[in-house]
């Protein structure tokens, strides 16, 4: 054999060996996983994208099942297709805690003639002569269902000495269902009992004589409650005739009918009253006054000696 032969053979075989290292390099390939990224120089280096910010898909496998694919920047980053953190965090504690401490019982409350409430009643149910001190009276706000059953709020204005019997009395009506139709100030009727009555409002502090008199009514101290008006009204006699106030209220002065509304003797209204020191305008002898309740003269006394 030539020199030049054995030239070209060792080529040959070299090259024949080159070429199986290469075919042996790539069959070993074929059976390995995806590189695993975890880096933006990761990413580069393994060819599948460069370190700008291409964005890549990452199949996560727990257990040999598909979680889902998250999309992930070069740098590893949320691209913000993945479920937000900010989205799934727990409710408002502060907020929870106010539904559910909240009751019914919030809306009974008692608080001293602000300056607001003041401007409301001043030269109405409070006139410019008024000689009961505004520190004597307290507001009071509650709630109260009508015949319906449906609940609504109310305001009454009383002596500070009956406050808390009052708001006591309405909370225990409200939680009987005991139905009373209105209780608003008398100022929305601009102070007129008439108006308010035939409203079949129930009320308390108005500064006003007794009608058809010039005596001071127990309601110029705050210290008488009206308790739905119309179908309890009052019924006062002249000349051998009966008047009955409100007008619209004439047909409920027979106390034998059934009708809603009607305060009774034995009642749950009649008995609150009387419990807490009231007296009955139905129990009068020369008048009956149905929706009325006062408190007694030898407590007014005490109160203003």
């Amino acid at each position: 054999m030539t020199d030049r032969a054995c030239k070209m053979g060792t080529a040959f075989f070299i090259a024949l060996a080159l070429s199986c290292v290469v075919l042996l390099t790539g069959c070993g390939g074929a059976g390995k996983k995806p590189a695993e990224v975890t880096s933006g120089a990761d990413a580069v280096e393994a060819g599948a994208g460069d370190a700008s910010g291409a964005v890549i898909t990452v199949t996560n496998e727990v257990g040999g099942g598909d979680t889902g694919d998250e999309e992930v920047d070069a740098a590893g980053k949320n691209t913000g297709d993945s479920e937000d953190i900010a989205d799934t965090k727990p409710e408002d504690e502060a907020g929870m805690a106010g539904d559910d401490t909240y009751s019914a019982e919030d809306e009974f409350y008692i608080t001293e003639i602000t300056d607001d409430i003041f401007d409301r009643i001043y030269g109405l149910s409070f006139k410019e002569d008024c000689t009961l001190p505004r520190e004597d009276l307290r507001y009071l706000h509650v709630l109260h269902k009508d015949i319906n059953g449906d609940v609504h709020e109310g305001e009454i204005i009383v002596n500070v000495h009956i406050a808390e019997d009052v708001l006591e009395i309405f909370k225990q009506l409200y939680e009987n269902d005991y139905p009373i139709e209105k209780i608003r100030l008398v100022d929305e009727y601009g102070a007129d009992d008439d108006k308010s009555m035939e409203d079949n409002n129930s009320s308390g502090f108005n500064y006003r004589t007794v009608p058809g008199s010039t005596t001071m009514s127990k309601h110029s101290l705050g210290l008488a409650i009206d308790i739905n008006t119309r179908y309890n009204p009052y019924v006062r006699y002249k000349n051998g005739q009966s008047i009955i106030t409100p007008e619209n209220g004439i047909e409920y002065a027979d106390r034998d009918a059934e009708f809603d509304y009607k305060i009774e003797k034995g009642d749950l209204c009649y008995n609150l009253f009387i419990e807490h020191g009231f007296e009955w305008g139905g129990e009068w002898k020369n008048s009956k006054d149905y929706q009325h309740f006062d408190v007694p003269d030898k407590k007014v006394r005490e109160y203003y000696p």
